[in-house]
């Protein structure tokens, strides 16, 4: 029972820290927008601004997945 409440506390707060990563990131790229086009007051900057932190969402997940099972068949290995 230890065990398990240590393993979900590890995830809550492994993902509580990456909310608040993923909000720093936000402002950041959002700031990078207003710089290129203005302002985003327009239907266009906002959805460039969600496709390519889409893009980037997908792209860093899919790598996240490959070194995760990288680790899991190195791990095993040597098991």
């Amino acid at each position: 029972m230890k065990k398990e409440v240590i393993e979900k506390l590890a995830a809550l707060l492994t993902a509580a820290f990456g909310l608040v990563a993923a909000l720093a990131w936000n402002d950041t790229i959002k700031a990078v927008f207003l710089e290129l086009f203005g302002t985003a007051d327009g239907i266009w900057p906002l959805l460039t601004y969600a496709v390519v932190v889409t893009v980037i969402a997908v792209v860093v997940t899919i790598n996240i997945g490959k070194a995760a099972n990288k680790a899991t068949k190195t791990k095993d290995k040597k098991d």
